[in-house]
Protein backbone atom coordinates (compact mmCIF):
# COMPACT_ATOMS: atom_id res chain seq x y z
CA UNK A 1 0.00 0.00 0.00
CA UNK A 2 1.48 3.33 -1.02
CA UNK A 3 0.76 6.64 0.60
CA UNK A 4 1.35 9.94 -1.15
CA UNK A 5 3.09 12.58 0.98
CA UNK A 6 1.63 16.04 0.52
CA UNK A 7 4.30 18.49 -0.60
CA UNK A 8 7.05 15.84 -0.80
CA UNK A 9 9.45 14.67 1.92
CA UNK A 10 10.67 17.17 4.53
CA UNK A 11 14.47 17.35 4.07
CA UNK A 12 15.24 20.69 5.77
CA UNK A 13 16.32 21.10 9.34
CA UNK A 14 13.93 22.29 12.00
CA UNK A 15 13.10 26.01 11.82
CA UNK A 16 14.72 26.18 8.34
CA UNK A 17 12.93 28.05 5.57
CA UNK A 18 13.09 27.79 1.81
CA UNK A 19 12.51 30.55 -0.72
CA UNK A 20 11.98 29.94 -4.40
CA UNK A 21 11.36 31.85 -7.58
CA UNK A 22 10.59 35.54 -7.31
CA UNK A 23 10.93 35.68 -3.53
CA UNK A 24 14.45 34.25 -3.57
CA UNK A 25 15.50 36.54 -6.42
CA UNK A 26 14.00 39.59 -4.71
CA UNK A 27 15.81 38.85 -1.44
CA UNK A 28 19.13 38.51 -3.31
CA UNK A 29 18.61 41.86 -5.02
CA UNK A 30 17.58 43.63 -1.81
CA UNK A 31 20.51 42.26 0.23
CA UNK A 32 23.18 43.14 -2.33
CA UNK A 33 21.76 46.62 -3.03
CA UNK A 34 21.55 47.33 0.72
CA UNK A 35 25.26 46.55 1.10
CA UNK A 36 26.06 48.94 -1.76
CA UNK A 37 23.97 51.69 -0.17
CA UNK A 38 25.73 51.07 3.16
CA UNK A 39 29.21 51.89 1.86
CA UNK A 40 28.24 54.29 -0.95
CA UNK A 41 28.46 57.34 1.31
CA UNK A 42 32.11 56.55 2.15
CA UNK A 43 33.27 56.59 -1.49
CA UNK A 44 35.64 59.21 -2.86
CA UNK A 45 37.46 62.23 -1.42
CA UNK A 46 34.18 63.64 -0.07
CA UNK A 47 33.22 60.31 1.50
CA UNK A 48 32.10 60.31 5.12
CA UNK A 49 33.40 58.11 7.91
CA UNK A 50 31.35 55.41 9.60
CA UNK A 51 31.29 54.87 13.36
CA UNK A 52 31.29 51.14 14.09
CA UNK A 53 30.00 50.33 17.56
CA UNK A 54 30.34 46.62 18.47
CA UNK A 55 27.51 44.72 20.08
CA UNK A 56 27.77 44.13 23.85
CA UNK A 57 30.28 41.37 24.49
CA UNK A 58 31.71 41.53 20.96
CA UNK A 59 34.57 43.29 19.31
CA UNK A 60 38.12 43.94 20.46
CA UNK A 61 37.59 45.08 24.05
CA UNK A 62 34.37 46.80 22.91
CA UNK A 63 36.33 49.49 21.07
CA UNK A 64 34.54 51.86 18.69
CA UNK A 65 36.06 52.17 15.21
CA UNK A 66 35.88 55.24 12.97
CA UNK A 67 36.76 54.44 9.34
CA UNK A 68 35.75 54.96 5.72
CA UNK A 69 37.50 51.84 4.44
CA UNK A 70 34.98 49.58 2.71
CA UNK A 71 36.67 46.32 3.64
CA UNK A 72 36.89 47.29 7.33
CA UNK A 73 33.22 48.29 7.44
CA UNK A 74 32.00 45.12 5.72
CA UNK A 75 34.13 42.89 7.95
CA UNK A 76 32.50 44.41 11.03
CA UNK A 77 28.89 44.15 9.81
CA UNK A 78 26.91 41.01 10.63
CA UNK A 79 25.27 39.73 7.42
CA UNK A 80 23.04 36.72 6.80
CA UNK A 81 21.96 37.44 3.23
CA UNK A 82 23.77 35.13 0.73
CA UNK A 83 24.00 37.74 -2.03
CA UNK A 84 25.30 40.34 0.41
CA UNK A 85 27.95 37.87 1.61
CA UNK A 86 29.17 37.51 -1.98
CA UNK A 87 29.71 41.29 -2.17
CA UNK A 88 31.62 41.16 1.11
CA UNK A 89 33.84 38.43 -0.36
CA UNK A 90 34.41 40.61 -3.44
CA UNK A 91 35.58 43.43 -1.18
CA UNK A 92 37.94 41.09 0.73
CA UNK A 93 39.42 39.78 -2.52
CA UNK A 94 39.98 43.31 -3.81
CA UNK A 95 41.68 44.24 -0.54
CA UNK A 96 43.97 41.19 -0.70
CA UNK A 97 44.87 41.58 -4.38
CA UNK A 98 45.16 45.37 -4.78
CA UNK A 99 44.86 46.91 -1.30
CA UNK A 100 42.55 49.62 -2.60
CA UNK A 101 39.20 50.01 -4.34
CA UNK A 102 37.29 47.91 -1.80
CA UNK A 103 34.37 50.33 -1.70
CA UNK A 104 34.35 50.93 -5.46
CA UNK A 105 33.91 47.26 -6.40
CA UNK A 106 31.00 46.84 -3.97
CA UNK A 107 29.21 49.98 -5.15
CA UNK A 108 29.76 49.04 -8.82
CA UNK A 109 28.46 45.49 -8.29
CA UNK A 110 25.44 46.76 -6.35
CA UNK A 111 24.53 49.28 -9.06
CA UNK A 112 24.84 46.62 -11.74
CA UNK A 113 22.46 44.43 -9.73
CA UNK A 114 20.09 47.37 -9.27
CA UNK A 115 19.86 47.81 -13.04
CA UNK A 116 19.59 44.05 -13.51
CA UNK A 117 16.58 44.04 -11.19
CA UNK A 118 14.81 46.54 -13.47
CA UNK A 119 15.45 44.30 -16.49
CA UNK A 120 14.27 41.19 -14.62
CA UNK A 121 11.02 42.95 -13.70
CA UNK A 122 10.59 43.62 -17.45
CA UNK A 123 10.70 39.84 -17.99
CA UNK A 124 14.23 39.80 -19.45
CA UNK A 125 15.87 36.43 -18.74
CA UNK A 126 18.84 36.55 -16.31
CA UNK A 127 21.08 34.69 -18.78
CA UNK A 128 20.46 37.41 -21.36
CA UNK A 129 21.45 40.07 -18.80
CA UNK A 130 24.61 38.11 -17.93
CA UNK A 131 25.53 37.84 -21.61
CA UNK A 132 25.13 41.60 -21.95
CA UNK A 133 27.37 42.22 -18.95
CA UNK A 134 30.04 39.97 -20.46
CA UNK A 135 29.92 41.89 -23.74
CA UNK A 136 30.24 45.15 -21.78
CA UNK A 137 33.22 43.68 -19.85
CA UNK A 138 35.02 42.82 -23.09
CA UNK A 139 34.35 46.31 -24.49
CA UNK A 140 35.54 48.01 -21.29
CA UNK A 141 38.71 45.88 -21.17
CA UNK A 142 39.46 46.64 -24.84
CA UNK A 143 39.04 50.37 -24.23
CA UNK A 144 41.28 50.31 -21.15
CA UNK A 145 44.01 48.45 -23.05
CA UNK A 146 43.79 51.07 -25.82
CA UNK A 147 44.18 53.90 -23.29
CA UNK A 148 47.00 52.23 -21.33
CA UNK A 149 50.47 53.82 -21.33
CA UNK A 150 53.77 52.02 -20.65
CA UNK A 151 56.45 54.20 -19.04
CA UNK A 152 58.55 51.29 -17.77
CA UNK A 153 61.56 52.38 -19.82
CA UNK A 154 61.34 56.02 -18.69
CA UNK A 155 62.35 56.19 -15.01
CA UNK A 156 61.15 59.75 -14.38
CA UNK A 157 57.76 59.25 -16.06
CA UNK A 158 57.29 55.89 -14.32
CA UNK A 159 57.97 57.46 -10.91
CA UNK A 160 55.53 60.30 -11.69
CA UNK A 161 52.83 57.75 -12.59
CA UNK A 162 53.40 55.91 -9.32
CA UNK A 163 53.13 59.19 -7.39
CA UNK A 164 49.79 59.98 -9.03
CA UNK A 165 48.47 56.51 -8.22
CA UNK A 166 49.62 56.77 -4.60
CA UNK A 167 48.10 60.23 -4.12
CA UNK A 168 44.81 59.06 -5.63
CA UNK A 169 44.76 56.16 -3.19
CA UNK A 170 45.41 58.46 -0.22
CA UNK A 171 42.80 61.04 -1.26
CA UNK A 172 40.05 59.31 0.70
CA UNK A 173 42.18 58.44 3.73
CA UNK A 174 43.03 60.37 6.89
CA UNK A 175 46.41 61.20 5.35
CA UNK A 176 44.86 63.24 2.53
CA UNK A 177 46.23 66.52 3.93
CA UNK A 178 49.78 65.11 3.73
CA UNK A 179 49.19 62.81 0.77
CA UNK A 180 52.10 64.16 -1.30
CA UNK A 181 54.56 63.52 1.54
CA UNK A 182 53.36 59.97 2.22
CA UNK A 183 52.97 59.17 -1.48
CA UNK A 184 56.62 60.11 -1.96
CA UNK A 185 57.65 57.87 0.96
CA UNK A 186 55.64 54.93 -0.42
CA UNK A 187 56.92 55.29 -3.99
CA UNK A 188 60.56 55.64 -2.92
CA UNK A 189 60.23 52.56 -0.69
CA UNK A 190 58.72 50.48 -3.51
CA UNK A 191 61.30 51.63 -6.05
CA UNK A 192 64.10 50.50 -3.72
CA UNK A 193 62.87 46.94 -4.12
CA UNK A 194 63.99 47.15 -7.79
CA UNK A 195 61.17 45.01 -9.07
CA UNK A 196 61.10 42.44 -6.28
CA UNK A 197 57.47 41.47 -5.57
CA UNK A 198 57.92 40.85 -1.82
CA UNK A 199 56.57 43.91 0.03
CA UNK A 200 57.60 42.34 3.36
CA UNK A 201 61.05 43.82 2.74
CA UNK A 202 59.51 47.22 3.54
CA UNK A 203 59.46 47.68 7.32
CA UNK A 204 57.09 50.14 8.98
CA UNK A 205 58.00 51.29 12.50
CA UNK A 206 55.43 53.22 14.55
CA UNK A 207 56.50 55.67 17.24
CA UNK A 208 54.18 57.71 19.49
CA UNK A 209 54.41 61.48 19.42
CA UNK A 210 55.37 63.87 16.66
CA UNK A 211 53.33 64.94 13.64
CA UNK A 212 52.58 63.37 10.27
CA UNK A 213 55.36 65.37 8.65
CA UNK A 214 57.90 63.75 10.97
CA UNK A 215 57.51 60.44 9.12
CA UNK A 216 60.57 59.63 7.02
CA UNK A 217 62.15 56.88 4.94
CA UNK A 218 65.48 55.71 6.32
CA UNK A 219 68.26 55.03 3.85
CA UNK A 220 69.35 51.86 5.62
CA UNK A 221 67.78 49.14 7.74
CA UNK A 222 66.52 49.79 11.27
CA UNK A 223 66.71 46.98 13.82
CA UNK A 224 65.22 48.08 17.14
CA UNK A 225 67.64 46.36 19.50
CA UNK A 226 70.32 47.42 21.99
CA UNK A 227 74.01 46.86 21.40
CA UNK A 228 76.05 44.94 23.97
CA UNK A 229 77.70 46.85 26.85
CA UNK A 230 81.13 48.28 26.04
CA UNK A 231 80.91 47.36 22.37
CA UNK A 232 81.37 49.82 19.49
CA UNK A 233 78.22 51.73 18.63
CA UNK A 234 79.26 52.91 15.15
CA UNK A 235 80.87 50.75 12.48
CA UNK A 236 81.42 51.45 8.81
CA UNK A 237 81.93 48.91 6.00
CA UNK A 238 81.09 46.18 8.46
CA UNK A 239 80.65 42.45 7.88
CA UNK A 240 77.41 41.19 9.40
CA UNK A 241 76.67 37.63 10.49
CA UNK A 242 72.98 36.83 11.07
CA UNK A 243 72.46 33.66 13.10
CA UNK A 244 69.95 31.69 15.14
CA UNK A 245 72.08 29.76 17.61
CA UNK A 246 72.25 29.17 21.36
CA UNK A 247 74.55 31.59 23.11
CA UNK A 248 73.62 30.85 26.73
CA UNK A 249 75.71 28.77 29.17
CA UNK A 250 73.47 28.43 32.21
CA UNK A 251 70.47 26.72 30.62
CA UNK A 252 69.97 22.96 30.63
CA UNK A 253 68.22 22.17 27.39
CA UNK A 254 67.19 18.65 28.37
CA UNK A 255 64.26 18.94 30.75
CA UNK A 256 64.50 16.79 33.86
CA UNK A 257 68.28 16.28 33.57
CA UNK A 258 70.25 16.01 36.83
CA UNK A 259 73.94 16.29 37.55
CA UNK A 260 75.16 14.72 40.81
CA UNK A 261 78.59 15.78 42.09
CA UNK A 262 80.60 15.04 45.20
CA UNK A 263 82.31 18.40 45.68
CA UNK A 264 82.34 22.04 44.66
CA UNK A 265 85.46 21.36 42.60
CA UNK A 266 83.35 19.14 40.32
CA UNK A 267 80.84 21.95 39.92
CA UNK A 268 83.67 24.29 38.97
CA UNK A 269 84.90 21.76 36.40
CA UNK A 270 81.44 21.56 34.83
CA UNK A 271 81.23 25.36 34.65
CA UNK A 272 84.71 25.52 33.11
CA UNK A 273 83.73 22.93 30.51
CA UNK A 274 80.65 24.98 29.63
CA UNK A 275 82.74 28.13 29.32
CA UNK A 276 85.33 26.40 27.16
CA UNK A 277 82.56 25.12 24.91
CA UNK A 278 81.07 28.60 24.59
CA UNK A 279 84.51 30.14 23.99
CA UNK A 280 85.13 27.71 21.14
CA UNK A 281 81.77 28.63 19.61
CA UNK A 282 82.54 32.36 19.79
CA UNK A 283 85.97 31.79 18.23
CA UNK A 284 84.37 29.91 15.35
CA UNK A 285 81.98 32.83 14.81
CA UNK A 286 84.82 35.36 14.88
CA UNK A 287 86.86 33.31 12.40
CA UNK A 288 84.29 34.19 9.72
CA UNK A 289 85.73 37.69 9.80
CA UNK A 290 82.53 39.42 10.91
CA UNK A 291 82.55 42.48 13.15
CA UNK A 292 78.75 42.55 13.70
CA UNK A 293 76.93 39.50 15.10
CA UNK A 294 73.12 39.54 15.18
CA UNK A 295 71.55 36.57 16.93
CA UNK A 296 67.92 35.47 17.00
CA UNK A 297 68.35 34.08 20.53
CA UNK A 298 69.75 35.51 23.75
CA UNK A 299 73.44 36.22 24.26
CA UNK A 300 74.52 35.78 27.88
CA UNK A 301 77.17 37.73 29.75
CA UNK A 302 80.16 35.47 29.10
CA UNK A 303 79.84 35.23 25.29
CA UNK A 304 78.99 38.94 25.25
CA UNK A 305 82.29 39.59 27.02
CA UNK A 306 84.14 37.41 24.50
CA UNK A 307 82.61 39.36 21.60
CA UNK A 308 83.74 42.58 23.28
CA UNK A 309 87.31 41.28 23.54
CA UNK A 310 87.23 40.40 19.84
CA UNK A 311 85.87 43.89 18.99
CA UNK A 312 82.66 42.45 17.59
CA UNK A 313 79.34 44.26 17.97
CA UNK A 314 76.79 41.75 19.28
CA UNK A 315 73.02 42.23 19.12
CA UNK A 316 70.81 39.68 20.84
CA UNK A 317 67.20 38.55 20.65
CA UNK A 318 66.36 40.12 17.32
CA UNK A 319 62.77 39.32 16.40
CA UNK A 320 62.18 36.62 13.81
CA UNK A 321 60.65 38.94 11.19
CA UNK A 322 63.48 41.43 11.63
CA UNK A 323 66.14 38.73 11.23
CA UNK A 324 64.50 37.28 8.14
CA UNK A 325 64.05 40.71 6.58
CA UNK A 326 67.64 41.72 7.42
CA UNK A 327 69.02 38.48 5.97
CA UNK A 328 67.01 39.06 2.78
CA UNK A 329 68.18 42.67 2.48
CA UNK A 330 71.83 41.70 3.01
CA UNK A 331 71.56 38.75 0.65
CA UNK A 332 72.64 36.36 3.42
Amino acid sequence: MHRVLAGGPHILKDNATEDRGENARLQAFIGAIAIGDLVKSTLGPKGMDKILQPMPGEGARNTTTVTNDGATILKAVWIDNPAAKILVDISKTQDAECGDGTTSVVVLAAEMLRNAQILVEQKVHPQVIIKGYRIALAAARQKLEALALDHGSDTAAFREDLLKIAMTTLSSKLLKHEKHHFATLAVDAVLRLRGKPNLDYIQVLKKPGGSLKDAFLEEGFILEKKIGVGQPNVLEDCKILVANCQMDTDKIKIYGARVKVESFEAVAEIEKAEKDKMKAKVEKICKHGCNVFINRQLIYNYPDQLFKENKVMAIEHSDFDGSERLAAVLGA
